[in-house]
């Protein structure tokens, strides 16, 4: 699947967001959510803008079923960056980075570490 549907002026882009879960509940403990958001913009300054709203309108409140209120906000945009592709396919790669320090990458990736969510 071909994803150049938009004007051709336009490229996608990728957007890594950080969340984050507070409540009111006694000894609540933070949840943190990271997601990617697939943009069509037609530069840097247009991708970021519209990273920022996506990742603003994504906050929410809710009561969860003891009554505690929960409330995701957003904590941060880590990354807006060009997608490595324009091409949907089996196999696409369409965002990578790189790190040199892979003792912290495993502290912080819960599937790595086999933390408990």
């Amino acid at each position: 699947m071909n994803i150049e549907q938009g004007s051709t002026d336009q490229s996608y882009y990728i957007a890594i967001v950080l969340y984050e879960a507070a409540s009111d509940a006694p000894n609540y403990t933070p949840l943190y959510q990271e997601s990617f958001l697939l943009l069509q913009a037609s530069s840097q300054a247009e991708a970021n803008e519209k990273a920022l709203l996506h990742a603003k309108s994504a906050t929410t409140s809710y009561q969860n079923e003891y009554g505690e209120t929960i409330t995701w906000t957003l904590k941060t945009i880590v990354d807006v960056n060009t997608a490595l592709t324009n091409t949907l396919e089996d196999g696409a790669e369409l965002y990578a980075r790189h790190f040199h320090n892979y003792q912290a990458y495993e502290a912080f990736e819960p599937l790595l570490s086999k933390e408990e969510l």
